[in-house]
């Protein structure tokens, strides 16, 4: 495998590594019920530790119909209402995927956490909401978006009853279609892609319709993701068939670029040699669907470990979730204006390169650190980005958590921090003591760790930091600004670029990485000369 490709397939395993949170006691025995635009369901109710406060859990509630057969690689439709008192005691099966990768996570991770099945019948989701809640109540509500590298993770492996308990909010966790399930396309009408983010439309629908039986206020729906997941927010901010769906937005790391929406149809490049097919008409991609049909059902796991080896950059112009590339969307401010929550960690490639078998970070060298790299920026800009983060020491400790240094800026924090001045910014900063034995400890606080922490982080020591964050993200989600009563005041993100510093003691600071931005910026500007002088030149040749 490939060193980007083994990039990515970390990425998705720790992105979707956050905690089944241990903040539950277990459920008491009481079912309540709920009645819903579709029918009566049956739940759970659960005690959460350090509170006494009650969280009705409902499991596995469809929010379209299992998208299967005509509806596989199609837009999702509505569930059937069914009769009767439906039972949503049992998380939902996962999108199929790798299952491998779990087991991987309870290794490295220490994660505890069900035995998962997978099927297409999938596009479920989970609802957390404070016992006694009603339609009057109108709770603020926050929809989780699950990471994974557009290929992994499900509703399953969190869980929003700490969340929902501490801070008197809904909390609906949702999945949607992953890998070439969620993705394919032909590039035109006959499959035109963006299947998954139509699964995450469906559910934000099915939120607007139902939410209030809850508890939750459909007029105030908070998105938040991770990672695979914060793109998934970020592209939901950016298309016109999301609007009015959400109001508010949370972004737990940045997409690696904003460019990650192109004409072209990657799947269909790549599965003509694999089919034996040199072009595409309505016929051929019927005959198409059936030939995916019969192997997924006959080598999925397979499939899924042979679809590794391709980067996943899912996003199309379909002419229905998006009409245009997100660069011209942001150039012309033709997004919906929310509030707005982004955030980093100080080691965002901690956690890659420490498990990529090939690279041996204590004798990382020049030669080495640009054979790992991938990036977008023209190979001549590799030496002047090298140079920057390298050139000037030999120690291999230092020039090791340079590299990593320059991967996370790279990759998650300098697009982070030039995505358009969000209201608010941090940097976590803590690294889980959970970790303490199965990572290096030049590991700092990683790429996702922030996560089992809004969750609830369970362990003794971290409860206050956990507390923090399940205030600071519930404020955002009741108010659109964080800051509340006995926190540290957060600064909105203006001019001054101030933003929040967050471990175990908060503090304000102001212009992360200042110097590195500034030579980012050179370097984007670099790139632009170049792609200008390459197009003068097409043009001239035409």
């Amino acid at each position: 495998m490939s060193p980007p490709s083994r990039i990515a397939l970390l990425c998705a395993l720790f992105c979707s590594a956050a905690f089944l949170v241990c903040g539950t006691e277990g459920q008491n025995g009481a079912e309540p019920e709920v009645t819903t635009a579709l029918g009566r369901l049956r739940g759970t109710q659960t005690n959460v530790k350090g509170t006494d406060k009650l969280v009705n859990v409902f499991l596995g509630i469809p929010f379209a119909k299992a998208p299967l057969g005509s509806l596989r690689f199609s837009s999702p439709e509505p569930p059937e209402p069914w009769t009767g008192l439906r039972d949503a005691t049992s998380h939902p099966p996962l999108c199929p995927q790798d299952l491998s990768l779990l087991k991987t996570a309870e290794k490295s991770f220490k994660e505890k956490h069900l035995a998962f099945q997978t099927s297409e019948d999938c596009l479920y989701l989970n609802v957390y909401s404070p016992a006694g809640s009603s339609k009057k109540d109108k709770l603020p509500v926050m929809v989780w978006i699950h990471g994974g590298n557009f290929i992994f993770g499900g509703a399953g492996r969190y869980d929003g009853s700490a969340l929902s308990a501490y801070e008197n909010v809904v909390v609906v966790i949702i999945q949607y279609r992953l890998g070439l399930l969620g993705y394919f396309n032909t590039g035109d009408e006959h499959a035109r892609g963006n299947w998954a983010y139509l699964d995450q439309v469906a559910a934000l629908r099915w939120v607007q319709g139902n939410i209030e039986h809850f508890g939750g206020d459909p007029a105030s729906v908070t998105l938040f993701g991770v990672s695979a997941g914060s793109c998934a927010v970020f592209t939901h901010v950016l298309s016109p068939l999301s609007k009015g769906l959400f109001h508010k937005a949370c972004i737990l790391h940045s997409c690696a670029k904003l460019n990650l929406c192109y004409s072209g149809c990657r799947y269909l490049n790549f599965l003509k040699p694999f089919f034996a097919l040199r072009t595409f008409n309505v016929d051929i991609v019927h005959n198409l669907k059936k030939k995916l049909e019969i192997l997924l059902t006959t080598n999925l796991i397979f499939f899924f470990l042979f679809l590794q080896e391709i980067s996943f950059l899912p996003l199309v112009l379909d002419g229905v979730f998006l009409h245009k590339p997100p660069e011209e969307i942001l150039a012309g401010k033709e997004f919906k204006a929310v509030p707005f929550m982004i955030g980093v960690t100080n080691n965002e490639f901690g956690w890659n390169i420490r498990s990529a078998s090939s690279c041996k970070l204590n004798y990382m060298d020049t030669s080495a650190a640009t054979s790992i790299m991938y990036t977008d920026v023209p190979s001549d800009l590799l030496p002047m980005i090298i140079d920057e983060y390298l050139g000037d020491t030999e120690d291999p400790a230092e020039l090791r958590d340079r590299f990593l240094d320059l991967l996370g800026d790279m990759a998650i924090v300098m697009p982070a921090i030039k995505s358009g001045a969000p209201t608010y910014f941090f940097e976590f900063q803590h690294r889980p003591s959970a970790y303490w034995d199965s990572k290096p400890d030049y590991v700092k606080a990683d790429h996702g760790d922030e996560v089992g922490f809004v969750f609830g982080g369970p362990f003794l020591e971290e409860r206050n930091l956990s507390r923090t964050l399940m205030k600071y993200w519930a404020n955002f989600a009741r108010n659109g600004n964080p800051n509340g009563e006995g926190l540290v005041e957060w600064p909105s993100y203006n001019l001054n670029e101030e933003y929040l510093q967050i471990n175990l003691q908060q503090k304000k600071d102001r212009k992360l990485k200042e110097k590195k931005v500034e030579f980012w910026k050179k370097v984007i500007l670099e790139k632009t000369k170049s792609k200008s002088i390459q197009n003068k030149k097409f043009k001239l040749e035409l």
